[in-house]
């Protein structure tokens, strides 16, 4: 009893795969039934763009990184400062004004005093200070990109595992559809004695390794679909079934070797990244040179009672004497890190020429592996299991042979997933290492 529940379970799960096997003529959106959500490569694209909440928040820190340009333009504020009495023993608090005698001389009485000073950065400071933060910027925009690109394709690898994988389940329904036909034969003619026991229990145990087949596969089925819909916002219990859309087409790009790279110089957001970290090391080399320059600080100042004349205004010009610190320490290790960055920007070089020239070699091995003969062969070899089947049913043929084409015929159906896998898998690669897509 078990035992059926658990076939009915299994099959139940999967018996979605079966809606991967009919027409795409009659599907019209991307939501169809209310728990399936049916998407081409080009359609999940477009969803993850609108609604991944990873790439809303990069934008956010690109936000943030401009804010901080505008902040480097502002000026200092100006410093007001100002002293005046508090108490004498004679007057008391805050005695301000002017005492008039007999003959109408004024005295001034009590004390103020008021200063204001600008501070004016020389040696460009600032304007360095605004390049550093422009430079900011574009590193987080490459970040953002560098995100999108490293989600996007995992959505492009689960997207195709998830096609694989619900190929891998029609191919096991489809079998255990022959099976159980053969199974219920055999128990006929087990029953009138024509077939010994041991074939019929053969026949069950191939049973019974394709239902554990489809159970793990149907598992894995579930860990894409979670990974999908999480990248995706999808909540509750859509299920998301990939449309294959057109037949991939193994052919390489037209573009050349080195106008790939050159393309990937302009477009991989690691080497991008590399450029930008290596601007902003000799900026900040820069800046900290500049530091070493002193600063003026200019201002002006009134004095009302405590120098040779009544209400004194002067002019005031300071700047730091750079006798003790001249910044050479913070010049010394700007220059170290700038060096650093064009140790990492020419290992970055290295690393793009050979990251491209490795997908460019994998994409050609499935393109040479995915020929027309190979079509041919795998149309030609199903016909033939289906003829074999038939064969083992009217005992034309033995069990052995049986067994033998028949596991033989899986493999060679999972070879032919896996191809069509991996030759997808390599040309996002190639599209994910160039930066854009050169390759469809």
């Amino acid at each position: 009893m078990l035992y059926k529940y658990f076939v009915a379970g299994v099959c139940a799960i999967c018996g979605l795969v079966l809606l991967q096997t009919r027409s795409n003529a009659q599907e019209q959106n991307s939501v169809t039934a209310s728990d399936t959500l049916r998407f081409e490569l080009a359609q999940i694209e477009k969803y993850f763009l609108d609604s991944n909440l990873q790439l809303l928040a990069q934008h956010y820190n690109i936000q943030s990184s401009k804010a901080l340009v505008e902040q480097a333009r502002k000026w200092d504020n100006p410093v007001l400062s100002t002293n005046q009495n508090l108490y004498n023993n004679q007057e008391g608090f805050f005695k301000h004004g002017t005492v008039y005698d007999a003959q109408g001389n004024g005295t001034p009485q009590g004390e103020i005093f008021a200063d204001l000073e600008q501070l004016i950065k020389t040696a460009g400071k600032r304007r360095k200070q605004v390049d550093i933060a422009r430079t900011n910027v574009s590193i987080a925009e490459v970040q953002f990109d560098a995100t999108m690109r490293s989600l996007r394709l995992t959505l492009i690898t689960d997207f195709f595992s998830l096609q694989q994988l619900l190929g891998n389940a029609a191919l096991y329904l489809e079998n255990l559809d022959r099976i159980n036909g053969l199974v219920g034969a055999m128990q006929s003619q087990l029953q009138s004695g024509n077939i010994a026991r041991k074939e019929y229990l053969r026949i069950q145990a191939l049973k019974i390794g394709i239902l554990q087949n489809l159970a793990d596969n149907t598992a894995a089925i579930e860990q894409a679909e979670s990974e999908l819909k999480t990248i995706l916002r999808i909540h509750g219990n859509e299920f998301i079934m990939p449309r294959s859309g057109e037949t991939p087409q193994a052919k390489m790009p037209d573009m050349g070797i080195l106008s790939m790279l050159d393309t990937a110089r302009r477009y991989n957001t690691d080497y991008r990244a590399e450029t930008c970290q290596l601007q902003l090391q000799r900026q900040n080399l820069k800046l900290q040179k500049a530091m070493a320059v002193p600063d003026v600080t200019i201002g002006v100042d009134m004095d009302q009672h405590s120098t040779y004349v009544p209400y004194y205004t002067g002019l005031n010009i300071g700047l730091p004497i750079p006798l003790w610190d001249r910044n050479r320490g913070n010049i010394k290790s700007a220059a170290f890190m700038a060096d650093a960055e064009e140790a990492n920007m020419k290992q970055a070089a290295v690393k793009l020429e050979n990251d491209v020239l490795s997908a460019y070699k994998k994409l050609l091995s499935q393109v040479r592996l995915n020929t027309e003969d190979n079509k041919q062969f795998y149309t030609d070899y199903y016909e033939l299991y289906r003829n074999i089947t038939d064969a083992f049913h009217k005992r034309q043929i033995g069990m052995l042979e049986f067994l033998d084409y028949f596991n033989d015929y899986e493999h060679t159906r999972q070879q032919q997933l896996q191809q069509t896998y991996n030759l997808q898998m390599a040309k996002a690669e190639l599209n994910d290492v160039v930066g854009v897509d050169i390759v469809k």
